[in-house]
């Protein structure tokens, strides 16, 4: 296997993240991560308006609740064509051309329509990192896929700035392709479509990716979330004041064993809204859990935690 470095013979730092141009490199693109970077800019400022204004419109459409705009809501879910520039994820693990795609989508849908519905009506799900804590089958790599195809735009104009850079992308008898690819507009909140040159390596076209947006795991995962924020409200829940006014809270390996707690996205999504009713946001606690450690450039202790 090749690094893009290896293959282009660049030498030094370099601001992309440096995966083999001949696999599935096992990172996923992170919306997270992505808002919490902030750089390289502007391409990290565009890539979050493009997250925000994508699901900013999905979910208007469910408020809006005509059926055109409901018909409208789901369709634009099914346009996440399968993003193998990158070269990120595993390719068995994520969807698999024009027909996957609409399958995820709809399965977002009804999520979105359906059970999570709920939590888009209080506005507690409203960034797309949100989804794969609330919608079953929406994991890293579902969650890398759809990401990839929504900050396609910026990803490419990340990469064309780079290539004007190093001269090492066209040098030595490499190449650069021009293709027109699928881009989410977030001016007019529409699908559309752009043109990129892109440099082609192992006879595929290239996508590069700012260092830090992909991670081998999720900074906000169904699991983290369900370890750390909802099962310290449901240890809050069941807590007792003994005799000396000490309070007693069943230990988490326990709590995970009671009817209703068990894991799973059930388990969290009634946690979250047993806890809105009480005036506390679950969702907003674990993103300052999940903030606070990723500032802290405290990364493996947070994907551990």
């Amino acid at each position: 296997m090749v690094s893009i470095t290896e293959f282009y013979s660049i030498a030094g730092p370099v601001p992309f993240i440096n995966v083999q141009v001949d696999a599935d490199n096992r990172l996923y693109l992170d919306p997270r991560a992505v808002r919490l970077m902030e750089h390289p800019q502007p391409f990290a400022a565009d890539a979050v308006r493009c997250a925000d204004t994508f699901l900013d419109t999905v979910t208007g459409c469910i408020f809006d609740g005509s059926p055109p705009a409901l018909r409208r809501g789901e369709a634009l879910l099914q346009r996440f064509v399968e993003p193998w520039e990158t070269r990120l994820g595993m390719s068995e693990a994520g969807f698999h051309g024009h027909g996957g795609a609409m399958l995820v989508g709809t399965s977002i849908w009804e999520a979105l329509t359906g059970s999570v519905e709920p939590l888009v009506r209080v506005l507690i799900l409203h960034q797309l990192e949100d989804l794969p804590l609330f919608v079953d089958g929406v994991d890293k790599d579902i969650t890398s896929d759809v990401t990839t195809r929504i900050m396609f735009g910026p990803l490419a104009r990340f990469t064309e700035h780079v290539v004007a850079t190093h001269q090492e992308f066209s040098a030595n008898g490499h190449t650069l392709e021009t293709v027109r690819r699928q881009v989410w507009n977030p001016d007019s909140c529409e699908w559309g479509e752009a043109e990129f040159t892109l440099p082609v390596a192992d006879g595929k076209v290239l996508l590069l990716v700012p260092t830090g947006w992909a991670r081998p795991t999720l900074l906000m995962s169904a699991v983290r979330y369900y370890d750390t924020t909802v099962l310290s409200f449901a240890q809050m829940e069941h807590a007792v004041l003994s005799k000396d006014g000490k309070l007693l809270k069943t230990r988490k390996m326990d709590m995970r064993k009671q009817p209703g707690l068990e894991p799973g996205r059930d388990t969290i999504l009634a946690a979250t809204l047993r806890a809105f009713e009480n005036d506390e946001n679950l969702l907003a606690l674990f993103k300052a859990f999940v903030d606070e450690r990723f500032t802290r450039d405290d990364d493996e202790d947070a994907v551990a935690a």
